[in-house]
């Protein structure tokens, strides 16, 4: 257990909880631009046809129709990144601690961005979007660079392995870098299917990571991760069922990438896991699926993933499953800062 002693000054505390403030007034001040550019530009998310492997997406059809019978605008996502970068550049930037991720955000969501306009464009051969190869070789793009800059600039070699200490690992923070922030982009992405749910879930997500980055004294990142939080929070009371907009490729991307990069940032990379627990688990059904389909002649797991469809599938209203993996969420980040105070897997 660490001999943890925090010293708390009430003007740090003050200025982090406004910097979360602000990024909620912002993201409200900035909605009203969005509506507008989105509805009068038709941004109108195209519903996918094919699954991953594939084949018709006869299930996610059945279970949608409903909502894709009116036009919903996507790209929302620009909302919380805009409010998160003037709010950041405008009192909260740091070479250390709030420029990688506060770079890494925009370019992953610029990613994304191109990734929506090719749905609303209708493109992509039944998915609506890019190409998977392309989007994939962006995000490894943009992950490598923060890479480079983790490990030549920041001069961030070693990690915290739990029981153990640090470990150096030299140029292999790099690997390591592009792998955690891929893979939490991606987890990110998969979990936004349902009104409310991934914006609900990274909300949780930052803010216990806003919690631990204060208790490391790292207070540009709890700030930083403060301010996503704050937007959030105002995205979500929107995009609540039923859902006025969708955040898009534009904001999944930019959200997994910047919470991966908080996690390398403040070296608890393997709390990650726990903090983003649903995260792991919707990528995890997905990935699981597929594998079950290709291995085991076509036989699948569950009735369609990720796992929030399959609850869909099995009677589940859409708003049941968002509110109760809200909770497992909640739960989960509440464990990460306990294990981080125990000193557990950090």
């Amino acid at each position: 257990m660490h001999n943890l002693q925090i010293v708390i000054e009430t003007s740090t505390v003050e200025q982090i909880l406004t910097f979360g403030f602000l990024g909620f007034l912002t993201a409200m001040a900035l909605t009203p631009l969005y509506t507008t550019a989105a509805y009068a530009g038709g941004w109108w998310k195209k519903p996918r046809t094919k699954t991953i492997t594939g084949e018709a997406a006869k299930v996610y059809q059945k279970l949608h129709a409903a909502k894709h019978i009116r036009n919903i605008p996507t790209m929302a996502g620009i909302i919380f990144i805009l409010a998160t970068v003037l709010v950041t550049i405008a009192g909260n930037l740091s070479r250390s601690e709030t420029w990688l991720p506060l770079v890494a955000m925009a370019g992953a969501g610029t990613i994304g961005l191109f990734d929506d306009i090719l749905n609303i464009r209708g493109f992509g051969n039944g998915i609506a979007g890019m190409r998977a190869k392309v989007k994939s070789a962006l995000l490894i793009g943009v992950a490598s660079i923060g890479g480079w800059w983790f490990f030549a600039k920041l001069e961030v070699e070693a990690i915290n392995i739990p029981f153990y200490g640090s470990l150096d690992i030299g140029w292999l923070i790099i690997p390591l870098f592009i792998l955690v922030v891929y893979a939490t982009a991606n987890a990110v992405n998969i979990t936004d299917g349902l009104d409310g749910l991934a914006g609900g879930l990274a909300a949780s997500a930052f803010g216990a990571y806003a919690v631990i980055a204060f208790i490391e004294e790292k207070y540009g990142i709890a700030g930083f991760c403060m301010t996503v939080t704050g937007a959030l929070l105002s995205y979500t009371w929107f995009n609540i069922h039923p859902a006025r907009f969708f955040m898009g490729d534009v904001g999944s991307f930019a959200l997994g990438t910047a919470l991966g990069v908080v996690a390398l940032l403040t070296d608890t990379v393997l709390l990650l896991p726990v903090i983003g627990f649903v995260f792991v688990m919707e990528a995890g059904s997905s990935l699981l699926q597929v594998l079950s389909k290709r291995l085991r002649g076509g036989k699948k797991i569950f009735e369609i993933a990720p796992i929030h469809h399959h609850f869909e599938a099995v009677g589940w209203p859409e708003t049941k499953v968002t509110m109760r993996f809200w909770v497992i969420g909640q739960v989960a980040a509440f464990i990460g800062i306990i294990l981080f105070i125990l000193g557990g897997p950090l």
